[in-house]
């Protein structure tokens, strides 16, 4: 399988998208200022996809090794009340989102971009990264996105799923007007 082409087959039966933070819903970029503020730059396309998918039955967690009540207004912007931070094994943290969630690992897709998410990512049906997710994730993913973390990768996999899950027409095409084809989306599973 070609990494660059959205694996519908097991992405059809996906019921939940576990998101990493850093790298992924961001650039992983940290900013901290002189009073020891955090900054995180979040790209509303991103959590325009997350509200799409949720509407297309997807339920959508955040697991993050870092703490920050920055990623805990963001999420609860977003309707997102399966999050798991400050989680140091990430493969246990998917494996607390599945109880929690109620959906079994092999419905779960991960987004991971750092060595400390491939774990984790391994227990899912399906591993997805940023373009610039470090060599390794990439090297173990079923599939990277053609845009960076915190710059519509997390978008991109939110599309992907709502096609493969034959939502589209409900989610975007009534509502927007569009065709897979007018966001990017071929005619068969690669992009344009």
């Amino acid at each position: 399988m070609k990494k660059n082409t959205f694996p519908f087959d097991l992405a059809a039966s996906i019921e939940m998208l576990v998101l990493d933070v850093d790298g992924v819903l961001t650039d992983g970029r940290i900013t901290i200022d002189n009073s020891g503020l955090e900054l995180k730059n979040f790209h509303v396309r991103d959590g325009h996809g997350i509200k799409l998918l949720q509407r297309a039955g997807v339920i959508v967690s955040i697991l993050t090794g870092r703490k920050s009540e920055i990623v805990k207004h963001r999420a609860a912007e977003l309707g997102i009340t399966h999050i798991i931070q400050g989680c140091k094994n990430k493969a246990e943290g998917v494996q607390q989102l599945s109880i929690i969630a109620d959906v079994a690992t092999n419905h779960c897709a991960m987004m991971g971009d750092d060595i400390v998410d491939i774990p984790a990512m391994q227990l899912c049906n399906l591993a997805l990264a940023p373009s610039d997710a470090h060599v390794a994730v990439r090297n173990h993913v079923h599939w990277f996105s053609r845009h960076r973390g915190g710059h519509g990768a997390v978008r991109q996999v939110c599309e992907g799923l709502i096609l493969a899950r034959q939502q589209w027409q409900a989610v975007i095409g009534e509502p927007y007007g569009l065709s897979p084809t007018d966001c990017g989306w071929g005619s068969t599973t690669e992009l344009r």
